[in-house]
């Protein structure tokens, strides 16, 4: 039957069967309305349709060309980071009752799926010191986009700026949602490894909406939020913090730093690398922004018996009933992986999340030491959590194929974002070994 039949078993007889009850002679006169201009003239360039079991051996041994971070010791950050996931988080999201889920609009029926997004919005703030977060936003970088929007509602001003150090893809998304609004985008310049605060004092004005920072940033170094606080304050704009969930376990919230707007990834709390995809964003606010927050969020209530409940408490209406007025198009949530964010943060506890950022800068200062004492130039002049710049004797490609050869998946080469050549960001995960760190270095010490 494999070899006749493929996904949709009907034979030359269903087919014609079903022509006839349209009255026409064959499948092409479905499309007689179709301008011939944009009809294809040719076969489609790709393979005969084959059986099932052949498709599958053959997508098989396609999967085993690729190599991933359980085969090599992975290096590579820049935004999704290889971290320890305890086995509990796929087991609780792998019930069904979790991995069907939607936006639970019907409590009386969601009150598991409620609590968990709500336990989420809680731990969220404790780590951001903020006063309010949504449910989940679909990624970080797209939070970033969704904050500067925001700013800009808020303050009705046209320009927002973003330092040089913040992701290049969050700052290539905030350019696109950008041209809808109109507001201007400005990036503020660098001073080797951080934001320079000089040029970010230079370009604010009574225009600028918001500022946007990355903490920590794109090359793993800490920001001064309080300094750079200052400079929002004396313009009247907000301050927006894209932030590490997993480095706020460590780093003064920025929240209590004066932080406006906290987004970011909850892709190191559980989610795993996937190839890049999917993740979770947060978005967190003060008590002053919460009726302008995008999505939505779960707020506890009681029954009429009094009995503990959760619900949807708040949503930004304007996107269903006054979209001319809307801030956001944002009309879900990231329901299945903020879940398995809440369920790494319950598994590890406050203690075990310190550790496990404890170990990222520990591991992470062993190599960046390491390095530099055998004459390499390590760039970073500020504090870094788990990601540096080190400056190669050759290009970072070239490093990388060498690495690669030996069984090591390497770090990200900045020069393609950054114009910084024979320059590579290195990512140091608790999941990395001294021995993996020794034999990186070996492997560089041999170039």
């Amino acid at each position: 039957m494999t070899s006749t039949f493929r996904y949709l078993p009907d034979t030359k007889q269903d087919q014609q069967d079903m022509l006839d009850c349209l009255n026409i002679q064959s499948i092409d006169d479905l499309f007689s309305d179709l301008p011939s201009s944009i009809k294809l003239t040719e076969e489609l360039a790709i393979p005969k349709a084959i059986p099932e079991p052949e498709l599958i051996k053959k997508m098989q041994q396609l999967s085993l060309q690729n190599f991933h971070a359980n085969q090599y010791p992975l290096f590579l950050g820049a935004g999704t980071y290889d971290h320890f996931i305890p086995s509990v988080v796929n087991h609780i999201i792998g019930r069904s009752e979790f991995y069907t889920a939607y936006t639970p609009y019907q409590p009386e029926i969601s009150q598991g799926e409620l609590q968990a997004i709500f336990e989420f919005q809680t731990m969220v703030c404790e780590l951001t010191g903020m006063a309010i977060a949504n449910s989940s936003m679909y990624d970080g970088f797209t939070s970033v986009a969704e904050a500067a929007a925001l700013a800009v509602s808020t303050t009705k001003r046209s320009k927002v700026m973003v330092s040089q150090a913040v992701h290049p893809e969050s700052r290539a998304i905030l350019k696109t949602a950008a041209t809808g609004p109109g507001y201007q985008v400005e990036e503020i310049d660098l001073t080797t490894d951080i934001t320079n605060i000089r040029d970010m004092q230079e370009k604010a004005d009574d225009q600028t909406a918001a500022i946007i920072v990355q903490y920590p940033n794109f090359f793993g170094s800490i920001e001064d939020l309080l300094e750079i606080k200052k400079i929002a304050q004396e313009h009247g704009a907000l301050l927006i913090v894209s932030a590490n969930p997993l480095a706020l376990a460590i780093l003064q919230p920025p929240g209590k730093l004066g932080a406006d707007i906290v987004v970011g990834d909850m892709q190191p709390f559980g989610i795993p690398i996937s190839f890049g995809g999917p993740h979770c964003g947060y978005f967190a606010v003060t008590k002053k922004l919460m009726r302008k927050i995008p999505g939505r969020i779960v707020g506890q209530t009681t029954d009429a018996q009094g009995n503990r409940g959760f619900t949807l408490t708040l949503q930004t209406r304007e996107q269903h009933i006054r979209r001319e007025k809307a801030s956001s198009n944002i009309c879900s949530n990231q329901a299945l992986n903020a879940l398995a964010s809440a369920v790494f943060m319950s598994a590890l506890g406050k203690q075990g999340i310190r550790q496990m950022a404890t170990l990222n800068i520990k591991k992470a200062d062993y190599m960046a030491r390491q390095l530099t004492e055998k004459g390499f130039s390590v760039n970073n002049q500020s504090p870094f959590f788990n990601e540096f710049v080190v400056t190669l004797p050759v290009s970072a490609s070239e490093v990388n194929h060498k690495l690669f050869e030996a069984g090591i998946i390497g770090g990200f080469d900045l020069n393609k974002d950054y114009r910084m050549k024979n320059q590579m960001l290195i990512a140091v995960t608790e999941q990395r070994s001294k021995q993996e760190i020794d034999q990186f270095i070996t492997i560089l010490e041999g170039l």
